[in-house]
Order: C-alpha cells, then structure tokens, then sequence
C-alpha cells in the first residue's frame, strides 16, 4: 500500500473505496477467520459432544480395558488402532467443515463479499527484491511480526494452563471408569477451545481496528483528487457547457426551419418575433413553432419575409406569447380568441400565400 501524502485531507470518497477493494485493499485481520474457526469447532463439538464422547469412551474401554489379554506386538497394536482412527476420523470430519467453512465465510466477510479480481492479476512489483525488502521490514511488516509474536505467547500460554489444569484431573492419580475417557477430552477439549477463542477475539478485534485505520488513512484523498473525481462522476462543466450550447443550437436550427411554413408571425415590433402555425383537420390549437427575442427575432423575421410569411404587430400578444408559450405546443387557451382574430385577418389579406403554404405543407 502506497504511503499516505502530507496532504491527503479528505476521506476517500464510495468510488475510491470500490476501486481499492477491487484491488483487495480493504482492512482485513486474518485472526478473523481463525476466530470464526475456533467458534464453529466449539459449537459443533458441542453438539456432536454426548454421541463422540459416548464413543470414545466405548473405544477407549475396548481398548484399554483388556490390554492383559492381549501381547504388544506390531499386528496387536496395530489391529487396536484401525478402529480408533475410523471413529476419530468420523468425529472430527464435521468439526473440520464447520471450522472451514465458517473461516471461508469471515475472510469473504471482511470484504463485504465482494469480489476482488485485481488480487489475482499478475504484477511484476512482486517479483521486484527491493519491493519485498520494504514490505518486510515497513511499519506494516513491524506490526504482522507483533501480531504473531502475541499470538505465539497466547498460544503457549494457554497450552501450559491447559496442561496444567489437565494434569490436576483425578483421571491421572486415582482409578475412574475408563468410559470417563471421553468425557475427559470433550470437557478439557471445549474449554481449551474456549480459551483460544476469546483470547483470539481479542487480538482479531485489535488487529482488525488497526488495520481498518490504517487501510482509511491510505486511502485519503487530496481536495484536487475529489474535485476531479466529482467532475468524472458528474461531468466536465466545460464539456457540459459545450454541450448544452449545441444542443440550444440544434434546437434553433430546428426551431428556424419551421419558420418558412408559419401562418404567422405575431411581433413587438423589435424586441419579439413568434411564429405560429396551424393546420385545419390536424392542430386542435394554433402551435407555435418559433420564438425570440432580440437577434433571434430579427433572425425569425428575417425567415419570413424570405418565404412571404405574413407578419403582424400586436406588441401585448407578442409578450404573452413568447413569456407562456413553449416551442412544439399549443398555444395557452387564455390566447385563443387573440390569435383566433389574427388568423383570421392573415387568411383574408394574405390568401395567395396561404394557397403556396398549403402546396408547399403537401410536397413536403
């Protein structure tokens, strides 16, 4: 893992903590898995316990309580201790599947079960002796070697309690059934277990918080770092921009090309020009087709007097129109009569127009 810079100051943002965990880096604490294993182990034995320990105590009596009838010989013992292996094999295989799967499931849920492809992937920085030296003997590197340092102490601590506590037995000093056999080791078993498993959890919960900060203090950003991961995620503003621009011209282009075939044109006279257009049998409402203020205004007149579009001068219609009115829709019903009544002067001044208009509507 790369070293933090000096001004890293924000907290890595969803899509840096994806990429990472693709490539596996994540905080993870392999005592994790080693704690779930121990878990599963206890649970299992336990409940497998009153059937194995039967079991063993049987075999233990079967073995054990005629040895004087029997020589020590190669072919004696050996006879002795087939049927011993089959039924500790038969014990101990599902508390080996519950330990497996149970470690499989913790390490996949540090991860949050997601997958990590890039972990597999081949990189040559792993083969370089000087990238292994540093991640030897790096902070890192310190503290794994602390880590199993204190999980070596813990370990032979508890073996030598656990002897000791073992050997007070009375199973070793004075006569007992030999069916106590079994329950001897279940007993001293799940408390060794137990044992293990708390002291684990406490190492697996230090080394897990620790490796969780150090995986967020990796993973920090700079402020120009998230600036241009916002500006991926939503969208250079200058190709935004760019893009809105083209799209405001391809609408006018548009907008304009409509303009040769408009019954009307409703002006300011200056400042507004709205183009409107309506087909009996088709429109149930005059649509206006093209609007603008200023330059596009000028531009729209221009269109029409180009095409022979009749225009007419009705500055409060005109306003009306352009602040209410929206391209490609029907104009708002407060405007029907208004418009109604410039239709209808337009068709009995401008009839030879509105014959072309009409040839030119059907060839196109």
């Amino acid at each position: 893992m790369a070293e933090p810079r000096d001004n890293s100051t924000e907290k890595p943002t969803a899509k840096r903590l994806m990429e990472a965990k693709s490539r596996g880096q994540f905080a993870r604490a392999p005592e994790i898995g080693v704690v779930a294993g121990l878990v599963a182990s206890y649970f299992a034995i336990l409940v497998l316990a009153p059937s194995g320990a039967t079991q063993v105590g049987l075999l233990g009596a079967k073995i054990l309580g005629h040895l004087e009838k029997y020589p020590l010989d190669p072919d004696t013992v050996t006879a002795m201790v087939k049927p011993s292996v089959g039924v500790l094999f038969a014990l101990s295989m599902p508390v080996m599947i519950a330990a497996s799967l149970a470690a499989i499931l913790a390490g996949a849920g540090q991860s949050g079960f997601a997958m990590t492809p890039k972990v597999l992937g081949f990189n040559l920085d792993r083969l370089d002796p000087s990238e292994g030296f540093q991640r030897v003997f790096s902070k890192a590197g310190l503290v794994r070697m602390l880590v199993d340092l204190a999980k070596l102490v813990l370990v032979a601590w508890l073996i030598y309690g656990a002897v000791r506590h073992i050997l007070a037995d009375p199973i070793f000093y004075s006569p007992v059934p030999v069916a106590r056999l079994g329950t001897f080791l279940m007993e001293n078993g799940l408390l060794l277990l137990l044992r293990l498993a708390v002291a684990m959890t406490v190492i697996a919960a230090l080394h897990y918080i620790y490796q969780r900060r150090k995986t967020e203090k990796d993973l920090m950003m700079t402020k120009h770092e998230v600036t241009e991961e916002m500006k991926e995620a939503m969208g250079d503003p200058k190709i935004k921009a760019a893009q809105r621009a083209m799209a405001r011209r391809l609408a006018q282009k548009q907008m304009l090309a409509e303009v040769p075939v408009a019954d009307v044109i409703v002006t300011n006279p200056t400042h507004y020009a709205v183009a409107l257009k309506y087909e009996r049998g088709k429109d149930a409402a005059p649509v206006l087709v093209a609007k603008g203020e200023n330059l596009m205004a000028q531009r729209i007149k221009q269109i029409g007097r180009e095409h022979g579009v009749p225009m007419v001068e009705n500055k409060p219609v005109a306003r009306s129109l352009f602040r209410f009115g929206k391209v490609g829709e029907p104009i708002p019903a407060q405007l029907y009569q208004a418009i109604a009544e410039i239709l209808g002067y337009v068709y009995r001044t401008h009839r030879y127009y509105f014959h072309q208009l009409k040839m030119r509507r059907m060839s196109a």
